[in-house]
């Protein structure tokens, strides 16, 4: 009898804790958070939030969460943009660097790094690091992804591209 109160609370306890995630507010970690239109990385980037900025969390699927923007912007952005620490935006008398970079952030979340990097290339001398320090030279706007993804039909497993 004990066991079934027990179970009883704890179903009245979950969505409680669930409801405490949703509508807190954290913030951007890194230089500009992209909202996107779907929880998924192909999709269209809606707005973005600078570093230091608060959003208020709507709701959470997996990996993302939707967002709300001090504008009034809603879309989805990847947990790994946001945190619930304060971060700092100044270092002694001079202004510190604001965040790393969505994609430091990525590299960093997979364990590469400039230390990581040097030792990768003295052991593999015989690739050709010119060309892809090339390839990371080139930048493609979210305009241009866009069309890419539509004109090759590709659809991210949350939902399609906006």
């Amino acid at each position: 009898m004990m066991r079934k109160w027990l179970v009883v609370l704890g179903l009245l306890l979950v969505p409680s804790a669930v409801a405490l995630a949703v509508n807190a507010r954290m913030i951007v970690q890194v230089q500009r958070g992209q909202i996107r239109a779907t929880p998924s990385y192909l999709a269209s980037v809606l707005a973005t939030v600078p570093y230091g900025v608060s959003v208020e969390i709507l709701q959470t699927k997996g990996e993302w969460m939707q967002v709300k923007s001090l504008q009034g912007q809603v879309g989805w952005m990847h947990k790994s943009a946001l945190t619930t620490k304060a971060v700092p935006m100044s270092s002694g008398s001079t202004t510190a660097k604001t965040g790393a970079t969505s994609d430091e952030l990525a590299l960093a979340g997979k364990g590469f790094n400039s230390d990581i990097e040097r030792e990768f290339k003295a052991k593999n001398k015989n690739l050709n690091f010119a060309a892809v320090d090339r390839m990371e030279r080139i930048k493609i706007s979210p305009a241009e992804m866009q069309v890419f993804l539509q004109t090759g039909a590709v659809k991210p497993l949350e939902g399609g591209v906006q």
